[in-house]
């Protein structure tokens, strides 16, 4: 009776070290989950004009320097669109204030 008391012993011990290895790898497995998207997304630039998307709002950003301007000067609103609209006939673009 003692040598079946020993082997279900050892055998509630593996089971016990298997349970435990496994819920570890199922916390690593948690710990792996991709991050969340990008906030904003750099759809166009070439030094002179800046086209931004703002994935959260759907919201595309338009800047560009002034008109005599050159490259590596302040990029400046300019305007902005609402991707909702994307599928309709036309999408209307909402321009920025105008820069005094």
């Amino acid at each position: 009776m003692s040598s079946i008391w020993k082997i279900g012993v050892g055998l509630v011990a593996v089971v016990l070290v298997l349970g435990v290895v496994w819920r570890m790898g199922a916390a690593d497995e948690k710990k792996a989950e991709p991050a969340s998207g990008a906030h904003y997304s750099v759809v166009s630039t070439d030094g002179a004009h800046l086209i931004v998307v703002d994935n959260a709002t759907s919201k595309l950003y338009f800047y560009a320097i002034d008109k005599d301007g050159k490259i590596g000067d302040e990029l400046k609103l300019r305007g902005s669109a609402d991707l909702h609209d994307v599928g309709k006939p036309g999408i209307k673009p909402i321009d920025a204030k105008p820069q005094k």
